[in-house]
């Protein structure tokens, strides 16, 4: 199951519609939940998403609508004793902040929270997951973008995999080395798979339009990204360090996105309709305009 659940999609000020921000990337078995706002784990527990299921927590940077969930979650964490690693990134130079919130409280921490701090563009981590990179974006605050890419990998086919007579642990032995004998004759992986494109997701919030926006949307299946402001308020966003629907939605048309989930509204906007029609006039591919508590697929493999 690869799936997002969102868990809050307002900005600075929640209102009665929409918590501060909160997203859950259920990605097979890990679990990634990105800026726990103010409300995250009350939200968690509507969405059906449990602490256990956390293996990693990534905030963007240390606006209060990105970070203030972060104390009640790490407490969490203890509080169900759960028993794997769970690995923190957030930017370096908001240490302090980071450490204020971990510590916000008396608990009994039991949990293991392994901080990573980032400082810089670049390769985060590598796993079963595939690999987790952070590229720096344009904010009145130091902000960091997240991307998740899949290896490529192969397809196998079970018509030729049959004609060679490749089946049962043999097929794993394939793939392990990248050719088996068989009868005397050598078959090769490639004789029986074809290629499979790993699949992508990019989590870009509170920016401003930068070459790093580009780069974390590029081939994304799946592409989480701030829209503040409806294109009228163009010249508020950029002085502030944020998108417009319409500047998201370019960016998804440019970088070849397949699903372009658009969140994180101000609080001054009760039409969401609008957010759609301003995205669709740059963007012919799938539009999710994000409400609280819903579910969005990645798309199927290519």
């Amino acid at each position: 199951m690869r799936e997002l659940v969102v868990l809050g999609t307002g900005s600075q000020v929640p209102s009665r519609e929409r918590t501060q921000n909160g997203y859950f990337l259920r990605w097979d078995d890990q679990g990634f939940l990105f800026d726990p706002g103010e409300g995250t784990q009350r939200q968690m527990l509507y969405a059906g998403v449990s602490a256990g299921a956390i293996t990693r927590l990534c905030v963007t940077h240390f606006h209060g609508d990105h970070c203030l969930g972060v104390p009640g979650i790490v407490q969490r964490l203890s509080l169900d004793g759960v028993q794997h690693p769970v690995h923190a990134h957030y930017p370096a130079s908001g240490q302090t902040y980071f450490t204020r919130l971990r510590y916000a409280a008396s608990f009994f921490e039991r949990a293991e929270l392994l901080e990573e701090p980032v400082e810089d563009d670049g390769l985060l981590s590598v796993g079963s997951f595939g690999q987790l990179w952070a590229r720096r974006l344009e904010h009145p605050i130091e902000s960091f973008g997240y991307q998740l890419i899949e290896p490529d990998g192969r397809r196998m086919l079970p018509d030729k995999l049959a004609a060679a007579g490749i089946a049962g642990p043999a097929i794993g032995r394939l793939q392990q080395a990248g050719s088996l004998e068989v009868d005397g004759r050598v078959v090769r992986i490639e004789d029986v798979s074809e290629p499979r494109a790993g699949q992508r997701f990019a989590f870009v919030m509170d920016t401003r339009l930068c070459d790093n926006v580009l780069r974390l949307a590029e081939g994304a299946d799946l592409l989480v990204i701030e829209s503040t402001y409806l294109s009228s308020e163009v010249e508020l966003a950029r002085r502030f360090g944020h998108l417009t629907a319409r500047q998201a939605a370019r960016v998804a048309a440019e970088c070849g996105v397949r699903k372009l989930v658009l969140t994180h509204f101000s609080q001054r906007y009760l039409e969401p309709e609008r957010f759609h029609e301003e995205a669709a006039a740059e963007f012919s591919g799938e539009i999710v305009v994000a409400s609280d508590l819903s579910r969005t697929v990645v798309p199927s493999r290519r």
